[in-house]
């Protein structure tokens, strides 16, 4: 059985992607940083009959990637597949580009662009030696429109973007793929959508974000995996 390894796996995203993917043959590793939570949601997963296991770690701090990646191989062996669904809170925000410095990046940069690379670093050469696999990414709506109350993401969000097409076009003819889904919309079920519902001050006022579910995300994923003719796929825009 194949192994599907989501890094910030959460109700939204991750839960969508992980319906898709177990029920299509996979096994999922759930990676989170709260193990409760971790736990909670691999119940649900089995509750329907996919093969889930759960992981804890902070996939922003180095050493807990590089540990839960052997643990993940070593229980369940190599990852397939590898989705990078981890996302900040809406309140990590900048309030404006002017006032963007380097401790507003600190957080954006560490999810999105260290964890990133980190990840493919750390799986790339076992895929690259089986000949097969996929890296999988996700992006947001701040770096396609341009929205200056999520300046800070939205710098983090494009050196990703430059990431992922760069290590897309040096991965052409391997086996293995690389890809990055930028999601235009608030995800339905999602902590962020959670947060703004319950502090819709945090939007600017007069702003309307329209909202996706995570089961059209994750049928996304699948066809990306599966497919593999786009490297980059907006939706929800």
């Amino acid at each position: 059985m194949r192994t599907l390894a989501i890094f910030g796996y959460g109700p939204g995203l991750g839960a969508g992607t992980a319906q898709v993917f177990g029920h299509n043959g996979f096994r999922i590793a759930a990676i989170g940083r709260d193990p409760g939570a971790a736990a909670e949601r691999v119940a649900g997963l089995r509750a329907v009959g996919i093969d889930a296991e759960p992981f804890a770690a902070d996939i922003t701090d180095p050493a807990q990637l590089t540990g839960v990646i052997a643990r993940v191989e070593e229980e369940l062996g190599p990852i397939e597949v590898a989705v990078h669904a981890a996302a900040a809170g809406i309140s990590v925000r900048s309030a404006s580009t002017r006032e963007v410095d380097r401790a507003a990046l600190e957080v954006p940069f560490a999810l999105k662009v260290y964890s990133s690379i980190q990840l493919g670093r750390e799986l790339l050469p076992g895929m690259l030696a089986r000949g097969r696999g996929a890296l999988l990414f996700s992006s947001g709506a701040s770096e396609v429109n341009l929205q200056p109350y999520l300046a800070n993401m939205g710098v983090a969000l494009g050196a990703q973007r430059a990431y992922v097409r760069q290590l897309a076009a040096e991965l052409d003819g391997t086996g293995v793929f690389a890809g990055l889904l930028a999601i235009g919309s608030l995800i339905e079920n999602s902590a962020v959508q959670h947060q703004v519902d319950a502090h819709p001050e945090l939007i600017p006022d007069g702003m309307v974000l329209p909202r996706i579910g995570n089961a059209e995300l994750g049928a996304e994923y699948w066809r990306m995996y599966t497919e593999r003719d786009t490297v980059e796929v907006e939706i929800g825009f």
